[in-house]
């Protein structure tokens, strides 16, 4: 046989060879990457709180100074007296004046009261509240991919785009940094 005839049958033996344990390797080491089948954003709600203020109209009543309403009931009970004693003679007349002056005096203590409530004054006073902003923001991806004839998921950080590394039979979930240049 020819001597370069030879050379090229047993260096092409070789690679045959070589490529087939390569290719066996491959087999046995797994796929390279899984294929992503669907990817979802993970969404959180971001709640800002801020103040409101407000200016708003306050209605007080004044502190009364006869809390008692001691002058209205004794000017009721006066003017009542002497009205009842307008009314019939002998001892009707006494039972008048003194009902009189029970009703006067009465009478007069819920008038002194209902203008002490309306002795009113109003104050502007500033009201404030917090209340929450919100917004959604982006905090990762559920990933659903495919490794061999297996399906199963994954929250990412990153997109991973259309298929993830595998490395050792396990996901790369970390972005490869790009060199600065």
């Amino acid at each position: 046989m020819n001597k370069s005839l030879l050379t090229g049958l047993v260096a092409g033996a070789a690679a045959v060879t070589a490529g087939g344990v390569f290719a066996s390797y491959k087999m046995l080491s797994g796929p390279e990457f899984a294929q992503v089948v669907a990817v979802q954003p993970v969404m959180e709600t971001v709640k800002t709180p801020r103040q409101v203020c407000e200016d708003v109209s306050v209605t007080h009543t004044r502190e009364a100074k006869d809390q008692k309403k001691i002058a209205g009931t004794v000017i009721g009970a006066v003017v009542g007296g002497v009205l009842g004693n307008q009314v019939g003679g002998g001892d009707g007349r006494k039972i008048a004046t003194v009902a009189g002056a029970a009703a006067g005096g009465y009478a007069g203590n819920r008038i002194q009261d209902r203008m002490q409530q309306g002795n009113t004054y109003t104050t502007n006073e500033q009201r404030c509240q917090t209340v929450y902003d919100t917004h959604q923001k982006q905090v990762g991806y559920d990933v659903r991919y495919r490794l061999g004839d297996v399906e199963s998921s994954v929250q990412m950080d990153h997109h991973p785009g259309e298929r993830i590394p595998v490395q050792d039979g396990q996901l790369v979930l970390t972005q490869a940094e790009l060199p600065k240049g």
